[in-house]
């Protein structure tokens, strides 16, 4: 199957990151409509070199052209792709770059593999699935039926045959004459009893097989589908695009549940007729021992109906999981068997840390309760009509005080996880059951900052517990991480904050940092505890979800690149070429940009000091970009001209320049950010000119600011016209209290 046919496969969330690799880069529409002529190519060697690429590129316009054509003669021009639109797209935005355009192409489908191989692989194996699980319940739905038909068969006959012989024997009684035939009906009678003994015999054995059938769907739905949703959940919790909706198993488990009370239904008219027309007895014992193995499946159901749909979060938070004391949070549960007679009969109430033994066995373990939690009885979802409460207003608080600097406490805050546990009482067609569900693990801070250590947790804990029963105490001696997994965690933390997961050279970046192992693994120490990667980690996290998620999605920030590579990418690059990254040092999150500067035949990478979140939170990014000013002796210039590895500053920025509004009355300024230049001059001036004389005099301060910075005030919306036919005094050009900074 071709690559392209595959990613048309996978579940919305997935299709739109392969969405996200081509905005702003090649139109999608062109990568489907020839994906068979572009998967035979080897992009990856026409990438590396540049005759290469005019080649293919050329062979691209040659093919369209030739599929145009083709479209002509077989007059179906107007039926299949516009050919001729994606060629003059094609020239319009590659002729004079083919490279960039074998570029794309490269980077696009290695992407595209990675998401195949993240989250395709499951989905193509629930495809299959799901098709033989929704024909199996048909199947059963319909052998049920069949058993239906057959048991109001036996029903006619057994009132036929009961009506025979009451009214023979009344006829008996009023003309002794019919006594003489009496021996050849009751013959009779005896073949029709006979016959509907064996049909029944016959009806209990197809009960029995649906029954057994009922059985393997359950194992497969319990064991197996319901354990992969809760998988699938406990990844989407950490943000991996996985699809975590119940419509099939909800609907899978109502089916069975039908199927079930219809079998009882049908078992019961069959206990009832021995007695009512005192057929053989002997069939009793059986249909009473397949009714209790019917009970045993329609309970084993239930007990595992209840699930937690949406795990406990608390409002307003991004993040799932993590609980603070007295402070609300929501969670909903869902009854998976959605039936009629079950609306608004299950009453839920939630018990925290319900039977948690580290409770008792871990010294210092935190014991907390509810506030206020009262329950819910199961409402109509307006949605689907399931059956679903959602708890909006929980909330905890301690009720044993922990110790501060207690040494038997083992674990820290963030490192204790409790689970919240929803209970309920079914009591529905004869049967009553306990069922309860539980929560994933959560953990429980008291303050805003020990959030961020709170979710390194949860995501260490999730990668490590692929299932039930959940290990609380795992932090006592947490085990390493494998870095295949670590490095899936870390990339769905981007992809869910900017839409766009880690690339492989980023992952490498951080590997470097965070491997520890030498069987790449990575400590617990090592990631959360010493070393504080993950704080850095989750500095630039919020980093990008607050000032620059536009420009992460897009592509323009490379991001995790060390200082060394960082000067190898840009050493051979054209002047003013330039590429962003963050900051190595800084824990809460900074961007730095590092560009290549040319002077006297040898070419220097410099790095400008990093931005902060209070000053992006004033100046968006590429405002700092466009306005960034080296300060030289007698000119200012800005060096960033080129976004790695050679795309045009404007061309990747301009959409997200903001223009500032001038105030009536007022000349317009803007915040220019500068460094003095690193680079010396070639030679030293001989000697000083006019404007240094003016500006040591202050004879025309005026006449100087102009001059020197006049190529700042090009930017459109931020230049106005210095002249004013008004006297008044004029404002300030820019504002330089906190404009300038050093390398």
């Amino acid at each position: 199957m071709a690559q392209w046919e595959e990613l048309l496969r996978l579940d919305a969330a997935l299709q739109s990151r392969v969405s996200l690799l081509y905005e702003g880069k090649l139109h999608r529409d062109i990568r489907g409509t020839l994906s068979s002529w572009i998967e035979s190519h080897d992009w990856d060697s026409v990438a590396a070199d540049e005759n290469m690429a005019r080649i293919g590129f050329q062979a691209l316009l040659a093919y369209l052209e030739e599929q145009h054509n083709r479209c002509i003669e077989e007059k179906t021009l107007l039926q299949g792709p516009n050919f001729s639109w994606m060629k003059d797209y094609l020239m319009e935005n590659f002729q004079n770059e083919p490279l960039k355009f074998a570029v794309i192409l490269s980077e696009c489908l290695k992407e595209e593999k990675k998401i195949l191989a993240s989250g395709a692989t499951p989905q193509c194996f629930m495809e299959p699935n799901r098709r033989i699980l929704d024909a199996k319940v048909s199947e059963l739905k319909r052998l049920t039926e069949e058993v239906k038909k057959e048991i109001n068969t036996l029903e006619d006959l057994n009132e036929k045959l009961d009506y025979v012989q009451k009214t023979f024997e009344s006829e008996v009684e009023q003309d002794v004459g019919l006594a003489q035939s009496a021996p050849g009906l009751e013959r009779k009678c005896l073949e029709r009893s006979n016959f509907i003994t064996q049909t029944q015999q016959i009806v209990l054995g197809q009960v029995v097989h649906i029954l057994k059938e009922m059985e393997q769907m359950l194992n497969t739905l319990i064991g197996e589908e319901l354990p992969m949703w809760k998988r699938r959940q406990q990844l989407a919790c950490i943000g991996s695009p996985v699809n975590t909706d119940l419509h099939h198993l909800q609907k899978w488990f109502t089916s069975v549940a039908e199927v079930l009370l219809e079998v009882r239904d049908q078992l019961q008219k069959l206990l009832q007729w021995s007695h009512r027309y005192n057929t053989d007895s002997s069939t009793m014992p059986t249909v009473t021992q397949i009714d209790a193995f019917a009970v045993s499946l329609l309970t084993r159901l239930f007990t595992n109906a209840l699930v937690v749909e949406e795990q406990p979060v608390v409002l307003k938070s991004p993040r799932c999981l993590i609980l603070k004391t007295k402070v609300r949070f929501m969670v909903k549960v869902r009854f998976l068997v959605n039936l009629p007679g079950l609306k608004y009969q299950l009453k839920v109430k939630p018990v925290f840390d319900k039977d948690v033994e580290e409770v008792k066995t871990l010294p210092g373990f935190r014991v907390f309760e509810f506030t206020s939690a009262d329950s819910k009885v199961l409402d109509v979802d307006p949605v689907d009509g399931g059956l679903m409460a959602v708890f909006r207003n929980l909330s905890i608080q301690e009720k044993e005080s922990r110790i501060k600097g207690s040494k038997e406490n083992r674990l820290g805050v963030t490192e204790e996880l409790h689970v919240v546990k929803f209970v309920t009482t079914v009591q529905f067609a004869g049967l009553k059951c306990d069922v309860e569900a539980s929560s994933l693990p959560v953990a429980v801070i008291s303050s805003s900052s020990q959030a961020s250590s709170a979710w390194a947790s949860i995501m260490w804990w999730t990668m490590l517990s692929p299932g039930e029963p959940w290990n609380l105490s795992l932090f006592t001696d947490p085990p390493p991480l494998s870095w295949e997994l670590l490095s899936q965690a870390l990339s769905w933390q981007f992809l869910s904050v900017g839409h766009r997961g880690l690339d492989e050279n980023q992952l490498a970046t951080l590997r470097d940092k965070l491997e520890d192992h030498p069987e790449g693994l990575v400590n617990w120490k090592t990631f959360s505890r010493s070393e504080n990667a993950w704080i850095w980690i989750d500095g630039i996290l919020d980093l990008i979800k607050n000032y620059m998620v536009d420009l992460w999605k897009d592509g323009s920030i490379m991001g995790f690149v060390s200082r060394g590579r960082t000067k190898s990418l840009l050493q051979n690059k054209l002047p003013g070429t330039f590429l962003l990254r963050f900051s190595e040092s800084i824990t809460e999150g900074a961007i730095t940009f590092s560009w290549v500067h040319s002077s006297g035949g040898e070419s220097r990478v410099h790095n400008v000091d990093p931005y902060t979140k209070s000053e992006l939170s004033t100046t968006p990014l590429p405002n700092i970009i466009y306005n960034y000013s080296l300060l030289g002796e007698r000119t200012t210039t800005n060096p960033l001209l080129y976004l790695y590895p050679d795309v045009p500053k404007d061309a990747a920025f301009k959409r997200y320049y903001k223009a500032k509004t001038a105030v009536k009355g007022y000349v317009s300024r803007k915040l220019v950010f500068a460094s003095d230049d690193p680079t010396p001059p070639p030679s030293p001036p001989e000697a000083p000119d006019a404007m240094e004389t003016d500006m040591e005099t202050g004879t025309d301060c005026q006449q100087v600011v102009e001059e020197l910075f006049s190529s700042l005030l090009d930017m459109p919306g931020y230049s106005q016209s210095w002249t004013h036919q008004s006297p008044a005094p004029l404002s300030p050009v820019f504002d330089c209290s906190d404009s300038f900074r050093s390398s």
